[in-house]
């Protein structure tokens, strides 16, 4: 007996990340697969002199934010198993440990002001650099076009 595949995704709270769940949960699963979505949260101490105090990574959603009642109120109607998780840590890091134990990783793309982060964002880039399984990167013209009209 098969069992299902899994796949990770990459929430933030932003309309990117939703379109990548979307993605996940209309295209890339199927029955029997796992949809995994991940928010990880940074730390609430920056350290000097990393990267992450000069860029922070992407959005964060507010204190009282719950990933389980947002990918609810979504609704995208899915054949998959669905959990969440919410982790606190580099959000790169983070999603680059969960595809250890995953078949695909799957983000949206964030567009920065800087020339390397113009197409991937910072976590996209380490998270494509380093996955440790293929990965789909949602890009905001991909994003718009799974957007319900």
């Amino acid at each position: 007996m098969s069992t299902g595949r899994v796949i990770i995704v990459g929430m933030d709270g932003s309309p990117r990340g939703d379109a990548a769940l979307r993605w996940a949960l209309e295209i890339g699963a199927h029955a029997g697969d796992t949809v995994r979505a991940i928010l990880v949260r940074p730390r609430d101490t920056l350290l000097p002199g990393t990267s992450f105090a000069i860029q922070p990574h992407g959005r964060v959603p507010e204190a009282g934010y719950s990933l389980e009642a947002h990918v609810r109120e979504l609704g995208i109607e899915t054949a998959a198993a669905v959990e969440t998780r919410q982790v606190h840590g580099d959000p790169a890091t983070e999603l680059v440990t969960a595809s250890a134990d995953a078949d695909l990783l799957v983000l949206g793309a964030h567009r920065g002001g800087a020339m390397a982060d113009l197409v991937l964002g910072s976590v996209g880039r380490e998270c494509v650099r380093y996955s440790r399984c293929p990965v789909v990167v949602i890009t905001p013209e991909a994003a718009h076009r799974l957007t319900p009209a």
